[in-house]
């Protein structure tokens, strides 16, 4: 199965993939699909190894079709006719919904019910944020920065109208900036995207990635990321030709209204 991340406001897809297969389709909105072929990586879940990761651009509106290889393999069938129904069960005229479409290549792919493997199949359609729900930050390579990235921190998020989720992001972002600082060297970007979370992003040039550990009583450091993990619904890392990103999503608060302002950066 292809693990994938969309870039919010940059219309460009990240994606490495577990398990050598073939490429996956995927239908932008015109009816047009293709297939992208993604680096075959070692199988998801054995730990330890790492993944070669591709990127490439998707125009708002495409549909992307993730699956696992039982869906297209079957003792009685070719793996290209497998292909070959996928492709024409993705480019149908899409139904109402996702889910929908979901159950109308499952029934096009496996008429008979039972398949011979585990299926998994996930749909999902592109969307590009705007520029006022996305702000970011080129941070200096010095410990003092962290003061500034608060401030600058308070003043959006004042802007987005989340002066509650202030406090916790400060703390969120403070520990992955000295994070960067300590452990990477040059330029480090601090990137806040207002979706349905709040996603935080530090990215550095480090492409070493980053180890939940506990810290004894008396350890110095050793806490961050518990810090993170902690605080956020979830947290992750991608890998990129020039580093890596830290990302972390923040819940939003039940009463939150929305935004619906001017690009401030």
């Amino acid at each position: 199965m292809s693990v994938r991340g969309l870039r919010p406001g940059r219309r460009r897809l990240h994606g490495s993939q577990g398990r050598a297969s073939a490429p996956r389709p995927d239908r932008p909105g015109n009816g047009w699909r293709n297939h992208h072929g993604l680096p075959a990586g070692p199988p998801l879940g054995l730990g330890g190894l790492p993944f070669e990761s591709a990127e490439f651009s998707l125009p708002e509106g495409s549909v992307l079709a993730l699956f696992t290889d039982g869906l297209v393999e079957r003792r009685d069938r070719d793996i290209d006719e497998g292909y070959r129904l996928l492709h024409e069960a993705v480019a149908a005229p899409p139904t109402a919904s996702l889910d929908a479409q979901c159950g109308a290549v499952i029934e096009a792919l496996l008429p008979g019910g039972a398949p011979d493997d585990d299926v998994a199949l996930l749909m999902a359609r592109t969307r590009v944020l705007d520029a006022a729900h996305v702000a970011t930050w080129e941070i200096p390579d010095d410990p003092a920065s962290c003061g500034t990235a608060r401030k600058d921190i308070d003043e959006q998020l004042t802007r987005w109208e989340l002066q509650e989720a202030v406090f916790t992001t400060e703390l969120v972002v403070t520990e992955l900036i000295a994070n960067a600082i300590r452990h990477a060297s040059g330029p480090i970007r601090l990137r806040l995207i207002l979706d349905r979370t709040l996603i935080i992003e530090v990215s550095d040039t480090s492409s070493t990635a980053p180890h939940l550990r506990r810290a004894a009583g008396f350890d110095e450091g050793g806490r961050g990321l518990m810090l993170v993990a902690q605080l956020t619904q979830r947290w992750g890392a991608r890998h990129s030709t020039d580093g890596k990103t830290i990302w972390a999503e923040l819940q939003l608060p039940d009463n939150y209204a929305g935004f619906d302002g001017a690009a401030t950066r």
